[in-house]
């Protein structure tokens, strides 16, 4: 039985949590192509759909994917373009780790065939379904919230210098969300956790996924948000969750997303 692509549920409310990074499966006939470092799986955006388990009881719509971004990564434009001109950042189907290392054996990166195989295969069906779970939320509410949940080690000097602050919003310059959607969850974030540092659309401006659901006047809008995984695990193998850390840090961000749904 072929395993899943992708796990969705099916909310009640005008909100639908996205993971495209959730993913640690890799298929059989890409790893027996790739170096020993992706093993490892560093650049996974760990303990999201346990981190944002409240969004569900709170009627939320669900959607992660379960392959591995070294496989094909969710959130990048289908054409493989950079989404940041000029900046060191990975692809479609990645060839190296955020850190530089190869994640192939020589010989082994997909060619142009075998990207377009990947594309069709895994990427097409999770934007089916998240094209259609947002069609589905406006329709019933007029108005829905994309919220694209990641995160990223805090200091990853080949990506940015010095550590990331810990919540970087991205809203593609101000295009993907009304601004005033995007001040709620700023300004619930910043009264229930006012020690957390904060950046609007600086490094992280919202990756395909963002960029491209996101249409404010057609109802839809988007966020990303990429927080530091400090704040809730450990960034080193073997990249524990941390309880401890992590319900500090969910009672907040269930108050910025019911904030900012209450805003549409």
């Amino acid at each position: 039985m072929t395993p899943p692509l992708f796990d969705l549920h099916c909310g009640s409310i005008p909100l639908l949590v996205s993971i495209p990074h959730l993913g640690t499966r890799l298929p059989a006939e890409i790893r027996a192509h790739v170096a020993p470092v992706a093993e490892s799986l560093a650049d996974t955006d760990w303990h999201l759909d346990r981190l944002y388990d409240f969004a569900k009881a709170m009627g939320a719509s669900f959607l992660g994917a379960t392959v591995s971004r070294y496989a094909i990564d969710l959130n990048r434009p289908p054409g493989g373009e950079s989404l940041y001109p000029g900046m060191t950042t990975t692809g479609l189907c990645p060839t190296e780790t955020f850190r530089g290392e190869p994640l192939h054996l020589e010989g082994g990166a997909p060619d142009p065939a075998e990207i377009e195989r990947r594309r069709e295969h895994y990427w097409q069906p999770y934007h089916d379904a998240l094209a259609a779970e947002l069609e589905r939320l406006r329709a019933a509410h007029g108005q829905v919230l994309l919220w694209e949940a990641h995160s990223i080690a805090s200091v990853l000097p080949r990506l940015f210098e010095g550590k990331l602050p810990d919540l970087n919003f991205g809203t593609n310059a101000g295009a993907s969300c009304a601004a005033p959607i995007l001040q709620a969850a700023l300004d619930a974030i910043g009264n229930a956790a006012p020690g957390l540092t904060q950046a609007v659309n600086g490094r992280f401006k919202g990756g395909y996924i963002t960029r491209h659901y996101g249409r404010p006047t057609q109802g839809i809008h988007a966020i990303q948000l990429e927080m530091c995984q400090c704040l809730y695990m450990n960034e080193a193998p073997p990249f524990d969750y941390r309880p401890e850390l992590a319900e500090r840090l969910r009672p907040a961000l269930e108050q910025m997303l019911r904030a900012a749904v209450a805003r549409l």
